[in-house]
């Protein structure tokens, strides 16, 4: 779905969870962005940020890393610091992935999830992942530059069945795993 938000220059993607039962594997699920070239807006991305990592110019950094959901709110935070971002980039793609090192995992199966986009104080969007209950990961949100310039976001909730490395290389594609 497209919203008329346009001019976007700073944005925050905040995830929480609720940590796994006692004596569980925890739950650990991961902010990862995708960044895209103006001449290459699918398929593989230029970079990856995500737990580990930052984008080379300092613009997208995860400013707050969980991996257990234990916490108050919101666990994990990524800041995109869109007006700083070269024009060489037309196209950013978050998405949200579940560790499956303890076994295939779902987002049915972890309770309490949420992931809220915001920039400033104002919700761009906000869901709980219940439309893609049976995905490892999903697509969140898309920012894409115009022509002009002007970053404009896309509200995109997006299932993908798979383990993170997989969704991190196709998360950018038109459909998911082309």
């Amino acid at each position: 779905m497209s919203t008329p938000n346009k001019d976007i220059e700073k944005v925050e993607v905040r995830l929480k969870w609720d940590p796994s039962p006692p004596g569980a594997p925890d739950h650990d699920l991961d902010i990862i962005a995708a960044t895209y070239t103006t001449d290459a807006p699918h398929g593989s991305p230029a970079y990856l940020v995500h737990f580990d990592s930052r984008s080379p110019d300092g613009t997208i950094n995860l400013n707050r890393d969980s991996k257990t959901g234990q916490g108050f709110g919101y666990d994990e935070v990524m800041t995109l610091e869109l007006a700083r971002l070269s024009d060489a980039y037309g196209r950013v793609v978050v998405g949200v992935a579940i560790q499956q090192r303890d076994g295939r995992k779902t987002f049915d199966e972890i309770a309490g999830t949420g992931v809220q986009v915001r920039e400033g104080y104002t919700n761009l969007s906000e869901d709980d992942f219940s439309s893609v209950g049976g995905a490892t990961a999903a697509t969140v949100a898309e920012f894409v530059r115009d022509t002009s310039g002007v970053w404009e976001f896309r509200d995109m909730v997006r299932g993908f069945d798979g383990d993170p490395e997989s969704f991190a290389a196709a998360m950018g594609h038109r459909t998911p795993g082309t």
